[in-house]
């Protein structure tokens, strides 16, 4: 079962009755020259009841998409989980004489365009079946498809498409709308989904590589801890890369420090005809000391 929501432009008042709705869409532009003075009150009615918004653009084909899409997006302050679409119809006169070729030109740029200028929001498409089956040509609809029909019931659209919205009738001058989600909660975590995520712990490397400076100064590396790293093991791996007729040999002085005070200090031997040593890194370890004598000393720290 689905949820319900209308769409609406200036036909309708500034506070339209949200009883029994989950979300609203709203007429924001039309071609270059048009604002629904009525959609920031809408928008704000929307959203002061609950509902999860999104705002629409009726084209005039025959324009620049660019023109067209920036007059759209800089009419609105989006926010995450705002709903982004392009209302791909065609029969007023701005349109009815534009190329069919065109039209779906403008489609997929606009789609694209925009999908470029708000990478972090839901952006689609709404079209009838008249445009979906006969003037569309390669099903590109961006994030969602919010298709109309005339005479089907809520939810049944009669089209292969995975559509998300379901223009499915009218009612007292008001458009009818359903959502295929099962709840409101869903639907605005679906939206909030595309929201910008900021790099965690967790998509941090997962191995830490470098060599050692021969000398008596000892190369220090910081290691990775926290949280993120809870669940993990550790490990240093030890090794060398000298390529020599005679194999090359040598010692690592390797000693750890837990944020308090140095530990675990030992010689390691490594050989460059040999494979890797290890050493185990303990969870309280915050970082590492390593010193040789030997050239070509290699380090790597592992999390598994």
């Amino acid at each position: 079962m689905g949820i319900y929501g209308q769409d609406w432009a200036s036909y309708q008042s500034s506070t339209p009755s949200t009883s029994g709705l989950s979300f609203a869409f709203v007429k924001v532009t039309e071609g270059l020259s048009y604002v629904n003075p009525r959609w920031v009150s809408q928008r704000d009615h929307a959203k002061a009841n609950g509902l999860v918004w999104g705002g629409y653009h009726y084209p005039h084909m025959g324009n620049s998409v660019r023109a067209e899409a920036d007059y759209f997006i800089d009419q609105v302050n989006w926010r995450p989980g705002d709903l982004v679409v392009l209302d791909w119809e065609g029969y007023d006169d701005a349109n009815s004489r534009v190329a069919k070729s065109t039209q779906r030109a403008y489609k997929d740029a606009w789609l694209r365009y925009v999908k470029g200028r708000l990478p972090h929001n839901p952006v689609g498409m709404y079209a009838n079946l008249d445009y979906w089956w006969n003037v569309d040509q390669d099903g590109y609809y961006a994030d969602f498809l919010w298709i109309a029909t005339a005479g089907r019931a809520a939810g049944s659209p009669g089209i292969q498409a995975d559509w998300l919205f379901h223009q499915y009738g009218e009612s007292n001058g008001l458009d009818l709308d359903y959502c295929r989600l099962a709840s409101r909660g869903q639907l605005r975590d679906w939206a909030l989904s595309f929201q910008y995520s900021p790099p965690q712990e967790t998509d941090m490397p997962q191995w830490i590589t470098g060599r050692v400076d021969p000398g008596a100064q000892p190369t220090v590396v910081l290691l990775p801890h926290g949280s993120a790293w809870d669940a993990y093991n550790r490990r240093l791996h030890l090794g060398m890369d000298q390529i020599t007729a005679t194999p090359a040999a040598g010692s690592v002085r390797v000693a750890f420090h837990d944020g308090t005070a140095w530990h675990g200090v030992q010689a390691v031997q490594v050989a460059a005809d040999a494979g890797a040593v290890d050493v185990n890194i303990t969870s309280a370890d915050v970082k590492l000391s390593l010193q040789t004598d030997t050239a070509g000393v290699c380090f790597a720290i592992e999390t598994w």
